[in-house]
């Protein structure tokens, strides 16, 4: 009964609404999200070497690497004239998705009907079959997955972040594969292995690249595969090569940043950012961190078996870069989601039953709680109730008009009623298959997720879209600049210049000969007179976000002669 089969369609329909939920139908929030999207906008619109080198309008984007960006502009070519070039741009998740939990699946499958990986045989036998304990443990990896608080929003951004977990996923996949079928393995190995690369330079392709090393070390089963590590190589270095070489003759300039971004980003981080990676870690990867460790340590005696080592090896060299990063962030922390889920998965078989109820009921408790703060809210937002949580949102929204959509609340309030009948379920048949932990915690996060977007999605793109005071910047613009005039920016954001890129299709140059300036300051810098131009230039327009009390954009225009 612990192997009891997962109906397909349940976890496919699981999958299926983590995913979509928040990926469609919501502007670009700024930084990260109106980055990734602007860098493929513009190969769209520019065309030529920015297929090559990323670009966010006039800017370079030399940083990580141009993957995402052909992925995003070839569904934008391909897609957007039917729905849009934002709602196309986001398609590559459902890709990045896909392999990445595809490969999870697989992998741990492979891992887990392996003799090293099975449960002792029982005196008069009733032990699983390998292929059904594999497909369990496979069940429960992918589950603990989607249970990973950290990877939730990032994996519905247009970012570097979906992309390499991906590939990180897929080196896991093809190592175990390598077990069996080493020409197989190692040929999507190094598709993998140059696929990071690609997608975040060195500082996210090291981690993979040692880790996957490793993993062939002598005293494992990989070690009689050792031939084929070449191949790998091999076909690694032919598709990092294909970009390599017209990339460098291409752009001086934008391969000179591409080499001091990868090289500043390794350095000694700071006791502040040390202490600050060792605070966010434990929330990043709850649950699956505790499991992790617990496999390990049962697991112990056994640690060279490849169920183990595979995922333990990408692990600790995921963990060992964030202590070698001037400043770790999300890009990294990333790296640690997939091996530590099939870690877990592995620890689920060596826990007690009492153990095991007592994550089911920690699982209920907290999601059950965090299903109602997203109701208590949304009540709060639109029936100013209760008082001071009204005011805080409130705080956050400045001049948003709350209006209910009656058809994302109905919705709402099925997948609340989805919740109550899974954990009714849990309470009443108390099935026995392992994965039964795994399922309330996946589906009490994904259900608190798609909450959030139903009922909190318009105040959100309120809060961190530029849509409104990109549409008023263009108008100012429209009506204020004169023939032959250019627009320089000045302290400008990359997330902002994307922002307005994505909406109205500005670019501002950094040509310092332009009379026209678009100024991004604060409003304190304005009240002190500490903002540049602050006297002397003629302001054409001031506006910014209603929902940010600080940042002020100004459109000026100074003398031709300055």
């Amino acid at each position: 009964m612990a192997t009891a089969k997962l109906p397909r369609l349940i976890l496919l329909g699981l999958l299926l609404a983590y995913i979509v939920a928040g990926l469609f139908m919501r502007d670009p929030w700024k930084t990260d999200d109106a980055v990734g999207l602007a860098t493929m906008i513009t190969a769209i619109r520019e065309g030529g070497i920015t297929w090559l080198l990323p670009q966010v309008g006039l800017l370079a984007h030399a940083e990580e690497g141009p993957l995402i960006t052909w992925v995003g502009a070839i569904c934008i070519w391909l897609f957007g004239p039917f729905i849009g070039d934002i709602t196309a741009g986001r398609l590559p998740n459902l890709l990045w998705f896909g392999i990445t939990t595809t490969s999870v699946w697989y992998g741990t499958y492979l891992l887990g009907r392996r003799a090293e990986a099975q449960p002792l045989a029982l005196p008069f036998g009733g032990e699983p079959e390998p292929r059904d304990y594999g497909r369990m443990l496979a069940d429960a990896a992918l589950l603990l997955l989607l249970a990973t608080v950290g990877i939730l929003q990032r994996t519905h951004e247009t970012t570097v972040v979906p992309a390499i977990m991906a590939w990180q996923a897929l080196a896991f996949y093809s190592l175990a594969r390598s077990v069996d079928r080493p020409f197989t393995g190692c040929t999507t190995l190094g598709i993998a292995l140059a696929a990071s690369f690609l997608t975040r330079g060195w500082v996210g392709a090291i981690p993979i690249m040692v880790g996957s090393l490793l993993a062939f070390y002598p005293r494992t089963q990989l070690w009689r595969c050792r031939r084929w590590l070449p191949w790998a190589a091999l076909v690694t270095l032919a598709l990092i090569l294909a970009w390599w070489i017209p990339a460098t003759h291409g752009s001086e300039y934008w391969i000179r940043n591409w080499k001091i971004w990868n090289l500043s980003s390794f350095a000694v981080p700071s006791w502040h950012d040390l202490g600050r990676t060792l605070r966010d870690l434990p929330w990043y990867l709850w649950p699956t961190w505790p499991l992790a460790l617990l496999a390990i340590w049962r697991w112990r005696s056994w640690i060279y078996a490849p169920h183990i080592w595979l995922p333990l090896t990408l692990l600790a060299c995921a963990a060992l870069v964030l202590f070698g990063l001037e400043e770790a962030t999300d890009s990294e922390y990333v790296l640690l989601a997939t091996p530590c889920a099939v870690l877990a998965a592995f620890s689920l078989p060596t826990l007690r039953r009492g153990v095991v109820n007592t994550l089911d009921w920690f699982a209920v408790m907290c999601f059950s709680l965090t299903a109602a703060t997203v109701w208590l809210g949304w009540v709060a937002l639109h029936f100013h109730w209760p008082a001071q949580i009204s005011r805080n949102i409130a705080r956050q929204t400045t001049g948003y008009e709350p209006a209910i959509s009656w058809t994302a609340f109905a919705l709402a309030v099925v997948f609340t009623l989805a919740w109550i009948a899974l954990v009714v379920w849990r309470l009443r048949v108390k099935p026995q298959a392992l994965w039964r932990g795994t399922v309330l915690s996946a589906g009490g996060l994904t259900v608190t997720w798609i909450l959030l977007v139903l009922l909190w999605q318009p105040a959100v793109d309120y809060a961190r879209s530029y849509r409104t005071v990109s549409g008023q910047l263009a108008q100012a613009l429209e009506q204020n600049i004169r023939p032959g005039e250019c627009v320089r920016g000045l302290s400008l954001g990359s997330g902002q210049r994307a922002s307005f890129l994505i909406f109205n299709n500005l670019t501002f140059t950094f040509d310092a000969k332009c009379t026209l300036i678009l100024q991004q300051t604060s409003n304190q810098s304005l009240r002190d007179n500490t903002a540049a131009y602050s006297e002397g230039a003629e302001v054409l327009w001031q506006g910014g976000r209603r929902a940010d009390r600080q940042e002020v954009f100004r459109l000026l225009r100074i003398g031709s002669n300055r």
